[in-house]
């Protein structure tokens, strides 16, 4: 384990110590538990889905089945093939079936209406480095918000991406990402986690539900038990994670809890092995001790469990695309998200429930929470949106305003040697990824832009640079340089010859622009580090005096 990773996970278990108890509990029970949707005091009126029950009761076997499936779809044709073939419980959109604000609205409206039960149509919209939606108002991700410590912040956020692809019909976002990100290498989680603390993270989970509901858009929590201390990529591997019951319970355990107590619509499970937690070898998504042991009996959590794709390598290594499924069933999830062959895989669960490797009780749990979510959430009284109104409402000034907003309390000035900044008055040459928007947005705010060898001071951008920043630093030669990490915050770690330094968190024109009206002085940085970076602790952020 690297020293900047030891340091990362000593001190993100260390702080979370004093506010693990309030991370859960309350009267809603042990860690958050949500009561049983339905469950009315005697004598009170009934539930909005006391009527559920007895319309799962009246499903077929094959209709029930088709509630555990949320696919791709290639074309229109293609999903409303899947829709009326196997009556899917949803559909999940990428940019490749992602058209205008109107088409989009269009197709979500002709996809509901080929669905007898009304379908989730889902998204993996985070924002930052995991954007799926190219219309939407851009936000800088979730480390940025990390940075802000503002759960004001993480909450408009999402309130804002939730009503933009509620606009177009889109009624579940795959987010937010509940990872503490404790190891710098983590080649798949990092900048989409708040952050390396567990309060932090927990704070800003909650309020990014929040948001996304009061959007009317159900919200995922992931990747459960959480993926935040790996190397590997579960896309492509089959990540272990070596905690302890007690470090996972301090470190990894609180954002699920904070997810909980928000009454989070779903949990998405992570395709990881924690041998402490279940030591048969088997990914988490397919682990009964995870799943309905710890997450439903130890957590109390009583809503819908989605598995992460089964697409991806880490889930597909050991029992292929037929097991997977109904052994993710038995092991406590409700919804297979991207079966890689929809066929094969609706029929292996059929034919676990005929010869009762899947009891009918338990097909009846899952169809039964997907249900409730789905009146949750509105949609047994309507799904329809109007297209011509979708392009109106999104990318709106105001809109545009809280991302402004967001991408300006991010930036993080962790260095600032003899008062190099801000630059105004000085003629500053910019180098490295980005660098003619930078150079753009820094004329724009009134700063004198110059060849490098003509320059005063060089700010270099890095991008996910790590140890190659201290050669590129060391190249510009002995004028004063200005290291601007505009992706992950750790090649701030090789940053050492820089007179200062800033994180941004992101390389989107919305965080440029706001470091450039920092870097102008326009904006006074107010950003806090979300992990360890440039040898200052998580938390670290100086300003301008």
């Amino acid at each position: 384990m690297r020293a900047s990773r030891s340091l990362a996970l000593a001190a993100a278990v260390s702080a979370l110590v004093a506010v693990t108890a309030g991370c859960g509990g309350g009267e809603s029970g042990k860690g958050g538990r949500t009561p049983s949707a339905g469950s009315a005091a005697p004598g009170s009126p009934p539930a909005a889905d006391a009527w559920i029950p007895g319309r799962v009761a009246k499903m077929s076997v094959a209709e029930k089945v088709g509630q555990l499936f949320v696919p791709t779809f290639s074309s229109r044709a293609d999903a409303l093939t899947k829709i009326r073939k196997y009556r899917v419980g949803g559909l999940i959109y990428f940019p490749g079936n992602i058209g205008t604000p109107a088409r989009t609205a269009a197709q979500s409206n002709a996809l509901q209406k080929a669905s007898k039960i009304p379908l989730l149509l889902g998204v993996d919209e985070e924002q930052g480095i995991v954007s799926r939606t190219p219309f939407v108002t851009t936000f800088p991700g979730n480390m940025a918000l990390g940075a802000t410590r503002s759960p004001a912040d993480a909450r408009a956020a999402a309130r804002v991406t939730g009503a933009e692809l509620r606009a177009v019909g889109i009624n579940l976002d795959y987010a937010p990402d509940a990872d503490v990100n404790v190891n710098p290498r983590n080649p798949v989680i990092g900048l989409r986690s708040f952050g390396s603390e567990p309060g932090l993270a927990s704070t800003l989970v909650r309020g990014a539900i929040g948001g996304f509901q009061e959007a009317g858009v159900a919200a995922a929590a992931k990747h459960f038990p959480g993926h935040g201390d790996t190397a590997t990529d579960s896309h492509t591997g089959l990540p272990v994670i070596r905690h302890s019951p007690r470090t996972w319970e301090l470190l990894d355990a609180p954002p699920f809890r904070a997810a909980i107590a928000a009454d989070v619509d779903m949990i998405m499970t992570a395709h990881i092995v924690v041998p402490e937690l279940d030591g048969s070898g088997d990914p988490s998504t397919l682990s009964k001790k995870v799943l309905t042991g710890l997450l439903r009996g130890g957590l109390g959590y009583q809503g819908v469990i989605t598995t992460d794709s089964l697409e991806m390598a880490g889930v597909r290594e050991k029992y292929g695309d037929a097991g997977v499924p109904v052994r993710a069933i038995n092991a406590g999830a409700d919804q297979l998200l991207m079966p890689p062959d929809l066929p094969r895989a609706y029929g292996a669960v059929m034919k676990a429930v005929e010869t009762g490797k899947i009891t009918r009780k338990r097909l009846d749990e899952s169809v039964t929470r997907i249900l409730r979510l789905k009146q949750r959430r509105g949609l047994f009284q309507g799904t329809a949106v109007d297209p011509a109104k979708a392009a109106a409402a999104v990318g709106t000034a105001a809109n545009k305003a809280v991302a402004r907003g967001v991408a300006e309390h991010a930036v993080t000035l962790v260095r600032n040697d003899g008062g190099l900044l801000p630059l105004k008055g000085k003629k500053v040459a910019v180098s490295g990824p980005g660098a003619d928007r930078l150079q753009a947005a820094l004329r724009r705010q009134g700063v004198a832009v110059a060849a490098p060898g003509s320059a005063d001071v060089t700010v270099l951008t890095t991008l996910n640079a790590g140890a190659a920043t201290a050669s590129r630093i060391r190249a510009l030669g002995p004028k004063p340089v200005v290291v601007a990490a505009l992706g992950r915050p750790y090649d701030l770690d090789s940053a050492g010859g820089a007179k200062a330094a800033l994180a941004t968190y992101s390389s989107s024109r919305v965080s440029v622009e706001a470091l450039a009206r920092v870097l102008g002085g326009a904006v006074k940085p107010t950003g806090r580090l979300p992990v360890p970076a440039g040898g200052k602790r998580a938390g670290y952020g100086t300003g301008y005096r």
